[in-house]
C-alpha cells in the first residue's frame, strides 16, 4: 500500500479545554472541517480528560510498595501508588523514573501518568481505560456528523530506548490500518523483504505532533494524504502495535 501526493498536516485551533463528559468529537466538527480520507490525530490528554480519568493526589492512599519506591526514587508516594495501579509489571525503577508495563501492554515511563496542563495543583492525568475504544466512539460520531470516511488516533508521548526525547505514537486507533507489512514483497533489486512492517498509524501520530504546541491548547491535528490507509472498519487498533513479549529481545 502507497500514497500518493504528499502528506499534509493541519493543526484544529479553537478548542475548548476539555472536562470530564465533554464530547471530544463534536468539538472537533464545530472547530474542523473533516474531509473524506482525513486522519485525526487527537492527544491522550484531551481524551483523558473528557473520559474523567483525572485522579487528585488528595484522594490517593499509597501502600507499602508504593512507598518504598518512592524512598527509593525520591518520588512522591501517591504518584507511585497511581503508576503501580496503572501497571501490570514494574520493569525498571531507576534515576527517578519506573519503567512499566501498563495494562494495555505499553512499555513506558511512569505507566502514562502526567501532571502537565492540568487545571489544577495536583491533579494527575492517567491513560484512557481502552485507548482503542475511545478512538471507535470518536470516530463513531465524527462520522455520524459528517459523513465521512475517517481515521482516528489517539496519541501521547513516550521515549525511546537508546534515543533522547519523546516521540509522539499512537495507543488508541480505528478506521487506520496500524501497520502495514510489506513482507514477502520485493525490494527495488528484486529481494524478498523479510522484516519490513511499517507503522503507519505511529508514523501518523509523529507528524501529527510537529504541527502541535503543548503550551497553546492545541490537542488535535488532522493528517491528510492517507487515504490509502483510511478503512471502512474500525480495524484491529493500536492493539495490533505493541511487540509480542515471546518477541522482545531486551526485556
Amino acid at each position: 500500500m502507497t500514497t500518493h501526493g504528499g502528506i499534509e498536516v493541519v493543526p484544529i485551533g479553537g478548542l475548548p479545554e476539555f472536562a470530564p463528559g465533554d464530547s471530544v468529537a463534536a468539538a472537533i466538527c464545530r472547530a474542523a472541517k473533516i474531509a473524506e480520507g482525513d486522519v485525526v490525530a487527537i492527544s491522550q490528554k484531551a481524551v483523558s480528560k473528557a473520559e474523567g480519568r483525572l485522579r487528585h493526589l488528595d484522594d490517593v492512599t499509597p501502600g507499602a510498595e508504593a512507598q518504598r519506591l518512592a524512598a527509593e526514587l525520591d518520588r512522591d508516594p501517591r504518584q507511585v501508588e497511581l503508576i503501580l495501579s496503572e501497571s501490570a509489571a514494574v520493569l525498571r525503577a531507576e534515576q527517578g523514573v519506573l519503567i512499566t508495563r501498563t495494562r494495555h501492554g505499553f512499555v513506558c515511563a511512569n505507566a502514562g501518568i502526567d501532571a502537565s496542563n492540568m487545571p489544577a495543583e495536583g491533579i494527575i492525568a492517567l491513560l484512557p481505560e481502552d485507548p482503542d475504544a475511545s478512538a471507535r466512539g470518536i470516530r463513531s460520531e465524527i462520522r455520524a456528523r459528517t459523513g465521512r470516511k475517517i481515521g482516528v488516533i489517539v496519541t501521547d508521548s513516550f521515549g525511546r530506548a537508546w534515543r533522547l526525547g519523546q516521540c509522539e505514537i499512537a495507543i488508541g486507533c480505528a478506521g487506520l490500518t496500524p501497520l502495514d507489512d510489506w513482507r514477502g514483497r520485493s525490494d527495488s533489486a528484486g529481494r524478498t523483504l523479510g522484516a519490513t512492517l511499517i507503522a503507519v498509524a505511529d508514523q501518523a501520530a509523529a507528524a501529527s505532533d510537529l504541527v502541535r504546541d503543548k503550551t497553546s491548547g492545541t490537542p488535535v491535528s488532522i493528517v491528510r494524504g492517507l487515504g490509502p490507509y483510511v478503512t471502512i472498519d474500525d480495524g484491529p487498533g493500536a492493539a495490533a502495535i505493541p511487540r509480542p513479549e515471546a518477541e522482545d529481545l531486551f526485556r
